[in-house]
């Protein structure tokens, strides 16, 4: 009987793991509560209306249907039985011999969930889709509007958090607002919109070097964007947020707040945790061994965003090359202990890190002595990404998308659909005090 490995998550850990051991002779159950692989990195661009869904998003069966050993279900895990070696699903139960959990992450907004439906964040499509519906539709009601208060209202945007997804927003809005919509409308100039990105920290984008922290800010301040440091949000609801600066406060009227400033283990690690006696940490990851296993369960492990993995006294960060590197030592480390080899411990090469701010504008870190900004920064992480995407088609859609942007200045994507989902928005109350 083949040795049976199930692997929760679809994500970049998951799936990098899937490949690596579907060259092996073992059978692969992969469990997924969507039946996409979703590029999140770009997940931006949707929300902004530079691309469509399905360009950033492959089907796991459509990627996995030549390996022949690996099965796709469409289900959600919901528990464990490690002594049974046991997956519960919403589907029945299903054993293995090694388990590999790949979960991901959930948004986080450090204790204040009352702020979902006000601030909506940026983990999924729909996520993607329901703030690509409320920017657009932010834009006709200024249109509308009857006053110039609300129409100011309707056009100040605010991105909390600013890593480099809270970045990425902030710049793409601002480039939809001056540079696609700019002649779209009659009543309103889409370039007098305000693009406010609020940090708690000292700077933007915090896991950089300073150096390329001050060249983000100086590149989204010299698109229009208002960068507001130092500053904690204390209350967010539809009318806006308020805001601590420390030697005051201020109430911010506006109709769109985006949330990009945490993220959190999913809970299904806690559940793990619960099964196998173990620790989590205060984002809900679940401490791991230095080669991913769970203490003392030897055949489960985790990978990505839900493993808290340090690495010479520092934790690993959530991000995909971090995820990927980690499913395929796991699926090595499977392989050599069923051919009774040793396996060291897992080690991260670190490759440096990428952000974009805007057209023409990144931010490279490759090591210390190769950091730079601008225009090659730019194409190094439009190239980057291209690669990066799974499916070959989805390189060549989002090439074709980008180019045609990059020379039109013009957004294809901009439909407005219908609202969904718990961040579905109900109409605006008033933005009261704590």
């Amino acid at each position: 009987m083949k040795h049976r490995v199930v692997i929760i998550g679809g994500g970049f850990g998951g799936l990098a793991a899937t490949k690596a051991l579907a060259r092996h002779d073992v059978h692969i159950t992969m469990v997924d509560r969507r039946n996409v692989h979703v590029f999140q990195p770009l997940l931006y661009q949707v929300a902004t209306g530079g691309l469509s869904p399905a360009e950033i998003a492959s089907p796991l069966r459509a990627i996995l249907r030549r390996r022949r050993n690996v099965k796709v279900l469409l289900t959600e895990a919901t528990g464990f039985d490690v002594e049974r070696r046991v997956v519960q699903t919403t589907n029945g139960e299903i054993e293995y011999d090694s388990l590999i959990v790949a979960a991901g992450a959930r948004n986080f907004y450090f204790g204040n969930d009352q702020w979902v439906q006000a601030a909506p964040s940026l983990k999924t499509i729909e996520d993607a889709l329901e703030i690509r519906r409320r920017v657009l539709l932010a834009f006709e009601r200024a249109e509308l509007a009857t006053s110039e208060e609300e129409r100011t209202a309707w056009l100040t945007f605010v991105v909390i958090g600013a890593g480099p997804t809270g970045v990425e927003l902030a710049g793409a809005l601002s480039e939809l607002a001056r540079d696609t919509l700019r002649n779209d409308f009659r009543s309103i100039d889409p370039r007098s919109s305000r693009v406010v990105l609020v940090e708690g920290l000292d700077r933007t984008l915090p896991p950089f070097p300073e150096r390329l922290s001050q060249r983000c800010q100086h590149h989204l301040e010299h698109m229009g964007v208002e960068v507001r440091l130092n500053t904690r949000v204390t209350a967010v609801n539809e009318r806006g947020i308020e805001m601590d600066m420390g030697d005051g406060r201020e109430l911010l009227d506006s109709r769109t707040v985006l949330w990009a400033a945490g993220v959190r283990a999913e809970t299904l690690g806690g559940t793990l945790a619960g099964a196998t006696s173990s620790p989590l940490d205060k984002q809900g990851r679940v401490m791991v061994e230095p080669d991913l296993s769970v203490p003392g369960c030897p055949a489960v492990f985790v990978v990505g965003d839900m493993a808290h993995a340090e690495q010479d006294g520092s934790l690993l960060p959530g991000i995909a090359p971090v995820a990927m590197q980690q499913g395929r030592y796991v699926a090595k480390r499977i392989h050599d202990r069923l051919r009774g080899r040793t396996t060291p411990p897992f080690r991260y090469k670190n490759k440096g890190q990428l952000a974009t701010i805007g057209r023409a504008a990144a931010v490279a870190d490759l090591g210390p002595r190769l950091q730079f900004s601008g225009y090659p920064a730019w194409l190094l992480w439009l190239f980057v990404h291209l690669m990066y995407l799974v499916e070959f088609h989805n390189r060549v859609f989002v090439l074709i998308q980008w180019t045609w942007h990059y020379v039109t200045w013009n957004r294809g994507a901009r439909l407005i659909g219908e609202p969904s989902g718990p961040t579905a928005r109900s109409a605006p109350g008033p933005l009261e005090r704590d």
